[in-house]
């Protein structure tokens, strides 16, 4: 069976594509594929949509009643009913990730996920973007959590990159080196 990456690809392919051009639709895209990713990992929604005896046309009409007041995007109203034709609603998750990555390439960034042993400050994050920026070569866009089991440092994911600069990594290291 094919990874879910292998098969949303297409998909988030095809949608960049359709939306490129302009963006503030790109912008939107994004937004309601985030929206539609929540609302089909519910589990209640879930249930009704996995139901076999449900067409796609009444599981169309669920989704928009659900969304309903929102403005969807043109290429959205589209794309939704061929998830739907394909079997791929399931996928939605995936591919919003996708989207994301592939609008965050075009316009030079990515997303930096750091993980702190305490709470940083502005002022902090703006000074380790200075430094984490050379290093990836790329505009980073932080996204700042807390785990208090890092002991100190911070742990920084770009793309397929980690960094890890905490305590509790560096114990793990020596940790390793003795039993070896």
């Amino acid at each position: 069976m094919a990874e879910n990456s292998t098969v949303a690809r297409p998909y988030a392919q095809a949608l960049f594509e359709a939306v490129a051009g302009d963006a503030s639709v790109l912008n939107d895209c994004v937004e309601e594929l985030k929206l539609l990713s929540d609302i089909v990992t519910t589990p209640e929604v879930q249930v009704v949509l996995s139901d076999p005896q449900i067409e796609d046309q009444q599981r169309l009409e669920v989704l928009t009643v659900l969304l309903q007041g929102r403005n969807q995007t043109a290429a959205m109203r589209n794309f939704v009913p061929l998830l739907l034709e394909n079997d791929r609603l399931t996928l939605l998750p995936e591919i919003t990730h996708q989207v994301m990555e592939l609008r965050d390439a075009a316009l030079g960034v990515a997303q930096a996920h750091i993980v702190s042993a305490f709470p940083m400050d502005e002022a902090q994050i703006a000074d380790l973007l200075k430094v984490l920026e050379p290093k990836f070569k790329i505009k980073l866009t932080p996204h700042v959590t807390v785990d208090p089991s890092l002991i100190g440092g911070v742990r920084v994911v770009v793309q397929d990159h980690v960094l890890d600069t905490s305590v509790q990594a560096q114990l793990t290291s020596m940790r390793d080196a003795l039993i070896a």
